[in-house]
């Protein structure tokens, strides 16, 4: 997707072998519209192509559209969107709920923090109830007032908010003009997002929020379900005038709820699900497993129904390399695994690294019949044996591995604000002691 043209047709391979012979009036072209605020019509025209997001492929909503804009407009952005980005990081502007489309930031990195929140209610011997907010369309329903005003109330100037008022405005997707949202598939389009949303947290003082671009839980800890449902009810009433006030809307019918605790906890309740009502008299649904920025969730955070769901997805794509495998090579099965089977496996290992061996074990077989595939070996062969030929490290050894740069990467300062609080540099001893080099983690 990446590599299509827009509408001007003109590939970006064109350009990137012309780039010496371009690059001056290109530049000329770039200051010039941040100079007068003004960006041509025809490089705010985009050609939208949708793409299948998942369920029923004959239903319209279960498509995301991409534009497709002009390459001279994605180098535009591009050099807005990196004096941007440096304005904000400079100011510490945007919140340390938002680990979408941020340095440092990632997926995983959410997932820690969040399950690792989960985490700590239940070792103190509370309920965890949150809710995970679905937003309807919501970078196509962005509205651009609000935008440029939160945009001036951040400390832009007027004269680059001129320009992102052209942006913004006259925008067409053929044949038919855009009126509200940033444009999927832009450059900009991520980071405006952020802005806009920038300041949901500020509602939810009682409880705490976190995002992944539009992906929104909010979640709290209490001793009691009573607690913990008054809490809940006064943060979404909350996020929902949030919500009304800045013209996005919520779908209720996909935005649930979820009781986590440990299995004793959940065991006292008579009935182990939140009641969480809506403005529209409606009620949540609790839900008891839910797929959050890839990964599987259940109520103990055993990740079970992860591994599980993680096994059944990739037995019969091996099932089917099997049925082929007379016309692969070693080294082509060898590659495939790792590239097209291996990565699902790896996702997230250091989320669910804790997970009791039982569930542990399923993707170790999972992990065994990989090599036996690439090595064609027979079950009677050691798996000791066969990570050895292929020069592998078990998945025990793997998720040490990814742990242990995941630390590695907090002493540098690479990681988000939120995960360096929980690994705290060690403090110095004032005492001579035998163990006064020792690192503390």
């Amino acid at each position: 997707m990446k590599y299509q043209s827009g509408p001007d047709q003109i590939p970006p391979m064109l350009l990137k072998i012309s780039a010496l012979a371009i690059a001056k009036p290109v530049a000329t072209l770039i200051n010039e519209s941040l100079a007068t605020g003004y960006i041509p019509k025809l490089w705010k025209t985009a050609r939208v192509v949708p793409i299948h997001k998942s369920g029923d492929n004959t239903l319209v909503s279960n498509y995301r559209p991409i534009s497709l804009l002009p390459v001279m407009s994605k180098i535009l952005e591009k050099c807005v969107y990196t004096q941007l980005r440096d304005y904000y990081q400079y100011q510490n502007y945007l919140t340390p709920d938002q680990s979408g489309f941020r340095p440092n930031h990632s997926t995983t990195t959410a997932l820690l923090k969040v399950c690792n929140d989960i985490q700590a209610g239940m070792e103190q011997g509370n309920l965890t109830g949150a809710i995970f907010l679905d937003f309807a369309k919501a970078f196509d329903t962005v509205d651009h007032g609000i935008l440029l005003q939160k945009l001036k109330n951040s400390g832009i100037g007027d004269s680059t908010l001129t320009w992102f008022q052209s942006y913004v405005s006259d925008s067409t997707s053929l044949p038919l003009p855009v009126t509200c949202g940033v444009p999927q598939g832009s450059i900009l389009g991520p980071l405006l997002f952020t802005i806009f949303i920038n300041d949901l947290p500020n509602v939810c003082k009682a409880s705490t929020v976190h995002m992944y671009a539009d992906d929104t839980v909010i979640y709290t800890s209490k001793p009691n379900l009573p607690q913990l449902e008054a809490v809940l009810q006064e943060q979404f009433t909350g996020v929902e005038k949030w919500i009304a006030n800045n013209k996005l809307f919520l779908n209720t019918d996909k935005t649930v709820t979820m009781l986590f605790g440990t299995a004793p906890k959940l065991h006292k309740l008579q009935t182990p699900h939140l009641c969480v009502g809506t403005k529209s008299n409606g009620t949540l649904t609790t839900v008891t497993s839910l797929k959050y920025l890839g990964m599987w969730l259940d109520p103990n955070l055993s990740f079970g129904p992860h591994i599980e769901k993680l096994s059944s997805k990739l037995y019969p794509k091996l099932g089917a390399l099997y049925r082929n495998k007379s016309c692969l090579s070693p080294a082509v099965r060898k590659q495939i695994v790792q590239q097209m089977l291996m990565p699902a496996i790896k996702y997230g290992d250091v989320v669910y690294a804790a997970a009791p061996q039982t569930h542990l074990q399923k993707l170790t077989t999972l992990y065994n019949s990989f090599c036996r595939f690439v090595l064609q070996c027979n079950y009677m062969t050691h798996h000791c044996d066969m990570l050895k030929e292929l020069n592998w490290l078990s998945l025990d050894s793997r998720r040490t591995l990814h742990l242990s740069n995941l630390v590695f990467k907090s002493f540098s300062g690479k990681l988000p604000p939120y995960l360096n609080m929980l690994l705290p540099p060690a403090v110095p001893s004032s005492y001579n002691l035998r163990s006064r080099t020792s690192t503390l983690l």
